[in-house]
């Protein structure tokens, strides 16, 4: 029976790609998902960002206490998925333009945040701060202001989701971060070189590039990973298995 448990454990976690981050108050353990989707476990809590491909893609998982969307675009709001989750005693964490689009009574209540706003939810601290494409134009696929980045603190780890943007401001000033999980995919976000250079300066402890497939495929993160091991070595890449599929 114990070598079962123990193989279990190694093909659970071969699967789920699992990372863990010691805190002063236990360990953080972040699980990639799929494209810009993770699990982020802390204190006993669940977290889901971005709940995306279905709900089988969380097979395994435990139910969420908290839901966190970024913005409106399907692979950050996916509706489907979230009707195919146990959200009963789950809170959403959403921008006012996702807050909109969401059934009443699809969740136990639903948090409005908006750029620049601090709440502390269930003992967890949330920061959302802004994503958004540059240079800001009125037809922009993601203005300034509808959807939110977030820096979450955990344990005294701040651990930040950037959510669809390019190298804006906002990231690049970022201090203090431990993980940072970071998109680059064209022509919605940021490519490589723009991820690379950003994450070079705000200089997260660890980053993982995340969301990178774009309409030519996917984003070339070794890249990614050797642009940062040259200017910010620091900075520790990690290449998790967003996309299992390939």
């Amino acid at each position: 029976m114990k070598k079962l448990l123990i193989l279990f454990f190694l093909f659970s976690s071969s699967v789920f790609g699992q990372d863990l981050i010691p805190t002063s108050n236990g360990d953080i353990k972040i699980t990639p998902i799929l494209h810009g989707t993770l699990v982020l476990e802390y204190g006993g809590k669940t977290i889901y960002v971005d709940p995306y491909g279905g709900a089988s893609v969380f097979t395994g998982q435990k139910t969420p206490d908290f839901v966190l969307i970024t913005d409106i675009h399907g692979d950050h709001h996916n509706q489907e998925t979230l009707d195919g989750l146990d959200l009963k005693n789950a809170t959403i964490i959403a921008p006012q333009a996702v807050a909109e689009k969401l059934p009443k009574g699809s969740s136990k209540s639903i948090e409005v945040i908006a750029n620049g706003d601090s709440k502390t939810i269930g003992g967890i601290s949330i920061l959302a701060i802004p994503m958004y494409n540059l240079p800001e134009t009125e037809d922009s696929r993601h203005p300034k202001g509808r959807g939110n980045g977030y820096i979450l603190d955990l344990g005294g780890k701040k651990v930040y989701i950037s959510g669809d943007t390019e190298d804006i401001p906002e990231m690049r000033s970022l201090t203090g971060i431990d993980v940072a999980f970071v998109c680059m995919n064209l022509p919605y976000t940021m490519d490589v070189d723009q991820a690379a250079d950003a994450v070079s300066q705000f200089k997260p402890g660890i980053v993982y590039p995340y969301h990178y497939r774009g309409t030519d495929g996917l984003a070339d993160v070794e890249k990614f990973k050797s642009l940062v091991s040259s200017n910010a070595p620091g900075v520790e890449v990690r290449l998790g298995n967003w996309y299992p599929e390939n």
